[in-house]
């Protein structure tokens, strides 16, 4: 791996370890109507990094598809690794954090 793409998961790793307790204190104090800083940190820290895991997700499962086909785990694979990330960043609405935890 080259030293830019170090630094890159550096950054994402500290930026997700940063955020997460700040969007727990979000989620408690909006729990029906997410705030605007819960949606800021929605679409600038959480979506991006959903869209990279599941990108990561996808890859890991083409990677393993021999090994789950020969066990009969495609489904559980796939959806471990590719459906449940997707779903989290692309059809939960903004902001809603809590809808994550499914």
């Amino acid at each position: 791996m080259s030293l830019m793409n170090r630094k890159l998961m550096l950054w994402v790793c500290v930026l997700a370890l940063v955020s997460g307790g700040a969007l727990d204190g979000l989620a408690e104090e909006a729990p029906q109507k997410p705030g605007p800083w819960a949606k800021i940190a929605d679409a600038a820290i959480i979506r991006p990094l959903g869209v990279a895991s599941t990108l990561a997700g996808g890859v890991l499962y083409v990677v393993s598809y021999p090994v789950a086909a020969a066990v009969k785990g495609n489904k559980t694979t796939a959806d471990l690794l590719v459906v449940r990330p997707a779903n989290a960043t692309f059809k939960r609405p903004l902001g809603d954090l809590d809808a994550m935890a499914d």
